[in-house]
């Protein structure tokens, strides 16, 4: 962030842009240092196209968007952590190596709760459009 911005500046049109800028990097960063990132990216595109397909209701969009959010602001704020991690002990450590395990098993978590969201929604249209189900 610009070391000249204080808590008590104005937002201006300038300084709104260079908002938007800092978010679309960190984003950019985050795809770009994490290999899980692009499978997530994969999936995310997947399960919005089944959902376009199956014509879900809005109300369950609002779910499938929440999970995908979700999954997504775990994984920034995993890769935040991780690197500030790294930047407080580069050597390793043992606390930071749980430090960055929870971190992740916090992705889980939101995958796991992720997937369950989209199956709940997904799975019935799904088996219904493949055939299985009358």
């Amino acid at each position: 962030m610009n070391s000249k911005m204080t808590k008590k500046s104005k937002l201006t049109p300038r300084g709104l842009y260079q908002s938007f800028a800092y978010a679309f990097n960190g984003i950019r960063i985050t795809l770009f240092s994490q290999q899980h990132a692009w499978f997530y990216l994969a999936v995310t595109i997947l399960i919005f196209a089944a959902g376009v397909i199956l014509r879900i209701s809005p109300g369950k969009w609002c779910w499938m968007i929440i999970a995908v959010v979700t999954v997504w602001t775990a994984e920034a704020l995993n890769t935040a952590f991780e690197f500030l991690c790294d930047v407080a002990s580069p050597e390793f450590h043992p606390l930071v190596e749980k430090a960055k395990d929870v971190s992740a098993g916090a992705v889980l978590i939101c995958i796991i709760g992720a997937s369950a969201i989209g199956l709940l929604i997904l799975g019935p249209p799904l088996l219904i459009f493949l055939g299985f189900l009358p």
